[in-house]
């Protein structure tokens, strides 16, 4: 049995892996910048700046203008679906600590790791092609999906799996860290005030300062 309490267990591991996405950043910031400009990190200032007098319809800018080369084009890809997939790894994480483990759904835990590969696929097919995303929504449209969740607040990590997917297909995963980042310290927070509490009501969350148990092998397949 581990004697270090769920919630300081992800705390530590939230900040350890957002100190080294900020160190990162960093350097490809400042010490490489030709070789972040070529990748699908993104301008949080364009993005401010944007005026949105477009009308609708007009093209979506994939931020990808210093890419040139077909060997770039990959590089650009593979970045982008790598990077989506590891934004969601922290938001795992805290569904694995958060849930109570007699409802966790690993079928949804496999989801949102692997949703953001799709989003940003199908992001990039269909960008600035208006008769694709119709034809998209008439294939989505035709296909059934029979898996309930357990609960309402479940469907916010696979809002957040899309939105993470969403960011990588325009080439914005600095959008995505964030987002992740304040999805996931605000989930932490509201664990650990055990916020809206009520002994009559229904629980979503297991006891923050529940031991983390080394037989949970859930967790431990997934986080070593």
């Amino acid at each position: 049995m581990n004697s270090e309490p769920r919630d300081l267990h992800l705390f530590f591991r939230l900040n350890v892996f957002y100190g080294l996405l900020l160190l990162v950043g960093w350097i490809g910031t400042y010490l490489m910048p030709d070789i972040s400009s070529h990748l699908p990190i993104g301008n949080i200032e364009r993005l401010l700046n944007y005026s949105g007098s477009e009308s609708f319809g007009s093209d979506i800018e994939i931020h990808a203008s210093r890419v040139v080369t077909e060997f770039d084009s990959l590089i650009w890809l593979l970045t982008a679906i790598i990077g989506s997939v590891v934004l969601m790894l922290p938001v795992s994480w805290t569904y694995i600590s958060i849930r109570e483990l007699k409802h966790m759904d690993q079928s949804l835990l496999q989801s949102m790791i692997i949703l953001p590969i799709a989003v940003t696929g199908i992001v990039l097919v269909v960008h600035n092609s208006l008769a694709l995303a119709f034809s998209l929504t008439g294939v989505v449209a035709g296909v059934r999906y029979r898996n309930t969740l357990k609960s309402t607040a479940d469907s916010l990590f696979i809002f957040m799996a899309v939105g993470v997917g969403l960011s990588a297909g325009i080439g914005m995963l600095i959008i995505g860290a964030v987002m992740t980042m304040i999805f996931c310290y605000t989930f932490l927070l509201v664990w650990k005030l055990n916020y809206g509490f009520r002994e009559e009501a229904k629980h979503y969350m297991r006891p923050a300062h529940q031991e983390i148990d080394d037989g949970d092998e859930l967790e431990n397949d997934l986080t070593g």
